[in-house]
């Protein structure tokens, strides 16, 4: 009976054992998850290995450049090394000698008529046709927001030229204003006698409206955008508050859209420097003194093999270029800073 009882007390003291060091236990894990959350709440971070966390950091870096690294070769070998051969062939006396002027090649490009004329064009064409395509794109965006019939039918239409393949963008210009052209033939109803629009004044006029017709779609595609991007609820509220569309639109949309009209600018303005390609095939390369423009100039310094003088002409319009989106920048900044992100 008496080992019975001794038996009983020990197995008894165990389990008292057992059961103090599972407390204490749990008791320890209460006091690690109370100092994780005293740590979290206090804002410091929990401790991790360096070692773990500089190679994860690594690899990372490692796969980010990975990813950049065949844009950043491509801007790099078709762009950036190309420019700066441009900047030195601007301040060599030709390619082949190599013979180091410094800024000689800007001088005498600064004193040619031709491209005094060339400059001239280009930035009457430029200011005329830039502003004209950025507020008629967003005139018809604002149209075709409400709802109206043949609303698809329309956007098809404006979008079209896009499809439309150079060659026969110049068929269609030659059609319509030459000499004998539809153009012409519809005047003639009213009494007007016969322009010959390629060679007069008014052969900006044509080469404006072809950049219109060619671009508007476009620029008007990317405003119907940004106008469904507005919001909806601030709409409402100067609805509530008795506000007229004009106000709406010059106190609420304008802001909301000032960075889709600084992109459609810049893009407006890059297309007003390659509209050369339809006016050359329209009138090869010396046109009417009104649309020779500076793309011209360049192109008949390339045929001539004078490199050093088109180097200098393409340092002038980059760096001319540079201070017009440069500005546009500070002006979308200025009144586009309040708009929500």
């Amino acid at each position: 009976m008496k080992s019975i009882t001794v038996g009983k007390r020990k197995s008894g003291q165990a389990q008292g054992l057992s059961e103090e060091k599972k407390t204490r236990k749990a008791a320890r894990a209460q006091k690690a998850l109370a100092a994780e959350d005293a740590q979290s709440a206090g804002g410091k971070p929990a401790r991790k290995k360096p070692g773990k966390t500089t190679r994860r950091m690594w690899k990372l870096k490692i796969s980010s450049g990975a990813f950049i690294a065949p844009s950043f070769i491509g801007v790099m070998v078709f762009f950036i090394l190309p420019f700066m051969v441009v900047i030195q062939y601007s301040m060599v006396d030709n390619p082949i000698s190599n013979n180091f002027v410094f800024l000689d090649n800007f001088k005498d490009i600064i004193g040619n008529s031709a491209f005094h004329k060339a400059v001239h064009n280009t930035l009457v064409f430029s200011a005329v046709a830039v502003p004209l395509a950025v507020v008629l794109s967003l005139l018809l965006a604002i149209v075709l927001e409400a709802k109206l019939p043949f609303r698809t039918q329309f956007r098809t239409f404006f979008l079209s030229p896009m499809m439309v393949p150079v060659a026969s963008i110049v068929l269609i210009w030659q059609v319509l204003f030459h000499y004998n052209g539809a153009v012409n033939d519809m005047l003639a109803v009213f009494g007007v006698s016969k322009i010959d629009w390629f060679k007069s004044e008014y052969s900006q006029i044509v080469i404006v409206i072809l950049f219109l017709w060619k671009n508007l779609g476009y620029n008007m595609i990317l405003f119907m955008a940004a106008l469904a991007s507005i919001p909806k609820d601030i709409l409402e509220v100067a609805r509530l508050e008795s506000a007229t569309p004009l106000q709406t639109f010059f106190y609420i949309k304008i802001r909301y859209l000032s960075s889709t009209i600084l992109f459609v600018t810049i893009m407006s303005l890059i297309n007003s420097f390659k509209v050369f390609r339809e006016v050359y095939l329209l009138t090869t390369d010396y046109p009417y003194d009104t649309i020779y423009m500076l793309q011209h100039f360049m192109n008949n310094k390339f045929k001539n093999l004078d490199y050093q003088t088109l180097s200098a002409a393409a340092v002038l319009m980059s760096l001319v270029m540079i201070v017009i989106i440069g500005t546009l920048f500070l002006v979308e900044n200025h009144f586009g800073k309040d708009v929500e992100g």
